[in-house]
């Protein structure tokens, strides 16, 4: 178990180091920069921003400043979104967006596996059928466009949930459920076959000629082997719905780290921008590891190496 957290640490040092090099040399490629603006700067403010920024030296000096400085952990300073440093916006935008997709991924695990078992469990029924064309629109439709129907619907027709905004579990509620539904159907028909595989497999039928119940067979010995593909599926949906929906956090004016995203590229903010994709790779390898060692809790036979 040692051998194998050292060895995916290693890895990790390697992948945010390609990640950061990669995304360096992007952000430099595409035309623009950060201070190319419709009004132009004065020269000599120009050249104190390039200075502070290590704008006026080669690519290489550049490289090598911004590299130690992230292994200090000093992100730098934003360049268009004022006067904050990266690691302060990441704090003021991570939390937010934390909250919402916790909320999410709750209602999608619990959601996706209550709709996937009840599929499995009567499979071929009308009730299967149903939920499996409701998982297929789940997974179809972007989840902008629920947003939109569930602000037509429960906003303006239903008044039950505010339209915007922070704060409050009802303003929580309506974007936690547009975000979750697109994973909330993926899980419910992973987690379908998952365990139709499972049940049909010679362990279930011995226990059913053993006279063991139905329910027993599904949540004891059933559901826990059945659940390996859906933590598969979780490790980089975690990843994905924790950093925040970018369309989502916009509908609902969620002061989110996406919305952060999404000015840093429009902006051209290269030090925010690098670390917003920073921090999206470490939680999708943290995410991915977790991942890892649970299937050594889910299935004994399976050896962390």
């Amino acid at each position: 178990m040692i051998a194998f957290c050292l060895r995916r640490l290693a890895w990790l040092a390697i992948t945010m180091w390609a990640v950061f090099t990669f995304t360096f040399v992007m952000v430099r490629v595409v035309p623009g920069g950060p201070f190319d603006r419709e009004r132009p700067l004065a020269p000599e403010i120009r050249r104190n921003f390039e200075r502070q920024y290590r704008l006026d030296r080669s690519y290489l000096e550049q490289y090598w400043g911004q590299l130690t400085d992230a292994l200090r952990g000093d992100l730098g300073r934003c360049m268009r979104i004022g006067d904050y440093s990266v690691r302060e916006v990441i704090a003021l935008g991570l939390p937010i967006s934390a909250s919402l997709g916790l909320l999410a991924l709750a209602f999608a695990v619990v959601a996706g596996l209550a709709v996937g078992v009840l599929s499995a469990v009567f499979r071929g029924s009308p009730l299967d059928i149903l939920l499996r064309l409701a998982a297929t629109i789940g997974i179809a439709v972007p989840n902008f466009v629920v947003a939109g129907v569930c602000i037509v619907l429960f906003v303006f027709l239903i008044p039950l949930f505010p339209a915007a905004g922070w704060g409050t579990l009802r303003q929580l509620a309506l974007p936690a459920f547009c975000l979750g539904a697109p994973y909330a159907a993926y899980v419910a028909r992973i987690a379908r076959t998952s365990l139709l595989d499972v049940l049909g497999q010679d362990f279930i039928r011995t226990a059913r000629a053993k006279g063991v119940s139905q329910r027993r067979v599904v949540f004891v010995h059933a559901l826990r082997g059945a659940l390996l593909p859906v933590v598969s599926f979780l490790g980089p949906a975690v990843a994905g719905i924790v950093t925040g929906s970018l369309v989502v956090e916009q509908i609902f004016a969620i002061p989110g780290i996406g919305v952060y995203f999404v000015s840093a590229a429009f902006l051209r903010d290269w030090t925010l921008s690098m670390g917003v994709v920073l921090l999206y790779t470490f939680l999708l390898y943290s995410m991915n590891f977790l991942v890892d060692v649970s299937y050594a809790w889910l299935d004994p036979r399976v050896q962390l190496s």
